[in-house]
């Protein structure tokens, strides 16, 4: 299937991610230059061999970082993925630090907010432009210890709802996916963690916060990047023109509302 963008150029962050890693495979294969960038240059070196592709390590949690990330990378790209997040800190959401508070907005929300000033004008100028930010599920239900996360994710998808509102007709095309639950080495940690608590082996782990935590999540098992990877690919396509201003779901049914 020809997707129409041979020969454009994207930059994923979070590249050295599960669904960074699998969104970078499909973006070669569909004939895309690709540069990736994350926090250590260690965690890019595999990108390197694997691909041969262009890895820049940078902080984008500081507008310092994310300006001296630019000033590496350029800005001539004409496909963006914005994969780079963390859960944050869990609790009650009365008693979040500031410091975790801080973390969450910097990191998952403003990260995005200061990269977009820097990518999204030249799309405008060059009349062609496609974004897709990673959002969660959280931002249609969430979970109350995961407060920190749930507010920086909707405030993301907020923002890309603005910008495409505001810049869509110039040709840029904004749009979001919401995973949940995905095999990645995020939620291997969640799990990890909730195994050392439990006591339990790791696939109890996962069995239980399932059955526990997530129970509209209806397929029972954690999503892959394999089926992740394609729907993003797919709104940075041409295949995807009449499309902005979305946020598109991948969670193996983990809302229970109905998605309108």
């Amino acid at each position: 299937m020809d997707l129409g963008i041979k020969g454009k150029r994207a930059l994923v962050t979070g590249g050295s991610g599960g669904m960074g890693i699998e969104t970078i495979k499909r973006f070669i294969e569909a004939g895309v230059t690709v540069t990736a960038t994350d926090l250590k240059d260690e965690d890019l070196e595999p990108l390197r061999k694997e691909f041969g592709i262009e890895c820049i390590a940078g902080d984008l949690s500081s507008k310092s970082g994310v300006d001296d990330f630019i000033a590496k990378a350029g800005t001539d790209f004409d496909i963006w993925v914005h994969a780079a997040g963390i859960t944050g800190d869990k609790g009650d959401p009365l008693t979040m630090s500031e410091e975790a508070w801080e973390d969450a907005l910097n990191i998952d929300f403003m990260s995005g907010v200061r990269m977009a000033r820097h990518l999204c004008p030249p799309m405008i100028d060059r009349g062609w432009g496609r974004v897709v930010f990673v959002t969660s599920e959280n931002v249609a239900q969430p979970y109350p210890e995961e407060t920190v996360y749930n507010s920086a994710k909707s405030a993301l998808l907020s923002h890309a709802k603005s910008i495409a509102m505001a810049h869509s007709d110039k040709g840029l095309l904004v749009n979001c996916i919401a995973p949940a639950f995905i095999e990645t080495p995020m939620t291997d940690g969640m799990m990890e963690k909730r195994k050392e608590e439990k006591g339990c082996s790791f696939d109890e782990a996962v069995e239980s916060f399932l059955e526990e935590e997530r129970p509209y999540l209806v397929m029972k098992r954690r999503g892959k990047v394999e089926e992740v990877a394609p729907v993003i690919v797919f709104l940075c396509s041409e295949l995807s023109s009449f499309v902005t201003g979305s946020n598109w779901r991948i969670d193996g049914g983990a809302v229970g509302s109905i998605n309108v």
